[in-house]
């Protein structure tokens, strides 16, 4: 978010946000779109920046919200960036792009306009937004606008080394454009929740306060992520930027349009990762898996009759283990190798689904039935 007249904080930021002010659109009664394809030749290995900003700018917004009076400068404005989803008049942006505050307390900005690299600036309603992943739904009136739909990509499909383009409004500079690689994917990252976003992707492409919400699109102009934040110790981008991987904000989009909200899975653990030094020091039965720390009273994996670390606290390598808990191996028979596993395995169910969850409890293999519940918030 990046706020109007507002310092840069020297932490790890989350990028995007700002603006304000009326607007004076021209009307008319029609839409026009235009897909965007043809880039990086028929197979999208060929990474050509010019022909991407080209083709694909005209479908990157500022996003503009207003929290208060709306005065520029007056810190109660914010200016973010987003991409057109289709010719209905969809927008996608980072939730933190349009809201402020923090956990309940968080509230949705009271005025949201959208501007287009033609000089066009609407209103736009907030459709939802999804905390949890930090992606937020706008919706416009399409009429007289000339709008350039972005095709989405397939996160998981992304590899380390593959090029990249984000797009978007660093510092309030509209239209801009920034390259580099992908230097790693499946990293978590904060969201707006006590929640993480796993799988988030991680480029050096430059992002900065203003590009929240921007695509990150691969060398075929499909985007695999919104630009979302960046770690730094001075304030700018230092090579470090993350984005939401586009197959989660599918399914938060899928959601807010549905219901105006996004619902996830829960099953109330606290896990560390099993590797094989973690397995021969603690003498565990197996070398991989998700060791149960701590169950939460009262949730599904408490009812479920699974157990968390209940022998004491021992320190190994650095980090902290609660001995006695159960190991989790296994959802549904999809291997589960360390906390992440165990996310992503529950992350693909719905809540109010039931899970089999194979277990060991000491050095005997158990099954046992789990029904996912519904995340908090917090």
């Amino acid at each position: 978010m990046r706020r109007l007249g507002a310092a840069l904080a020297a932490a790890a930021l989350l990028v995007g946000c700002g603006g304000g002010g009326g607007t004076n659109t021209v009307r008319t009664t029609t839409t026009r779109v235009e897909v965007v394809k043809g880039i990086g030749g028929e197979d999208g290995t060929r990474f050509d920046p010019q022909q991407i900003y080209d083709r694909e700018s005209p479908g990157v917004v500022t996003v503009i919200s207003v929290f208060g009076s709306g005065d520029v400068g007056a810190g109660d404005a914010g200016q973010g960036s987003g991409f057109v989803l289709n010719g209905r008049g969809e927008i996608v942006t980072n939730a933190h792009v349009v809201t402020t505050g923090d956990g309940a307390a968080r509230k949705q900005a009271g005025e949201v306009y959208v501007s287009f690299a033609d000089g066009n600036r609407v209103p736009a309603d907030v459709r939802g937004y999804d905390p949890n992943a930090d992606v937020a739904l706008l919706k416009i009136d399409p009429r007289g606008l000339r709008l350039n739909p972005l095709p989405l990509g397939d996160s998981a499909k992304v590899e380390v080394g593959t090029p990249v383009a984000a797009m978007g409004s660093p510092f309030g500079e509209e239209q801009s454009l920034s390259v580099g690689v992908v230097s790693a994917v499946d990293r978590n990252v904060s969201s707006l929740t006590k929640f993480d976003i796993s799988n988030a992707i991680q480029t050096d492409a430059a992002i900065n306060p203003g590009n929240s919400g921007g695509p990150l699109v691969n060398a075929a102009g499909k985007v695999i992520g919104l630009n979302q934040q960046i770690q730094t110790s001075s304030g700018g981008g230092e090579g470090v930027g993350f984005a939401v991987p586009i197959d989660l904000a599918k399914r938060s989009v899928a959601q807010l349009r549905a219901h105006g909200h996004v619902d996830y899975p829960y099953i109330g653990v606290a896990s560390q990762p099993v590797y094989p030094q973690v397995a021969e020091h603690f003498d565990l039965p197996v070398r991989r898996g998700a060791w149960l720390q701590d169950v939460t009273a009262g949730g599904p994996a408490d009812d479920a009759g699974l157990r968390g670390g209940s022998g004491g606290a021992q320190r190994f390598q650095a980090s902290s283990f609660q001995t006695g808990g159960d190991i989790v191996v296994a959802i549904d028979g999809k291997p589960v190798r360390d906390s992440n596993d165990l996310s992503d395995a529950v992350a693909a169910k719905a809540p109010g689904d039931t899970v089999s969850v194979e277990i060991y409890r000491g050095g005997e293999k158990r099954t046992m039935k789990l029904k996912l519940g519904k995340r908090p918030a917090a």
